[in-house]
């Protein structure tokens, strides 16, 4: 579980938050936001999310909301538990470009909270930033 307290409020934040001052943006360029959310892969002490389960959960969760494309890594993650241990777990990073607008935003959230439910997750971080996107 991946326990990044000011992360995982963001999250739940995120559906209500108002929209970030506009880029300035060169031509070609379109002002979006880019997000990155945090999945931890472990259930307790034990690897629970599978590959294969988190592709599911790709396809069934996440594609659907952002169906112009997504990417995922593979990451390392690390946080300090309530006990002040250091825990280490496998996770994935997804990197999302999205309109700045409360429907994108709310679809993020959902997100989160689908992936908590499935895998009993504490929380998935979410970092949203404003960005000059050309493709």
């Amino acid at each position: 579980m991946i326990r990044l307290g000011f992360l995982g409020a963001l999250a739940g934040l995120l559906a209500g938050c108002t929209t970030l001052p506009p880029l300035a943006c060169g031509p070609g360029h379109e002002a979006m936001l880019t997000a990155e959310l945090l999945f931890g892969r472990k259930i307790g002490e034990r690897l629970g999310v599978s590959e294969a389960a988190f592709r599911h959960f790709i396809g069934e969760e996440v594609t659907p909301r952002f169906p112009d494309g997504l990417t995922v890594l593979d990451a390392s993650g690390q946080y300090r538990d309530s006990n002040g241990r250091l825990i280490r777990e496998p996770s994935k990073l997804l990197l999302l470009v999205l309109k700045d607008e409360p429907g994108g935003r709310a679809r993020l959230a959902a997100i989160a909270e689908a992936y908590k439910s499935r895998f009993q997750q504490q929380s998935v971080g979410t970092i949203l930033r404003p960005a000059c996107v050309s493709f």
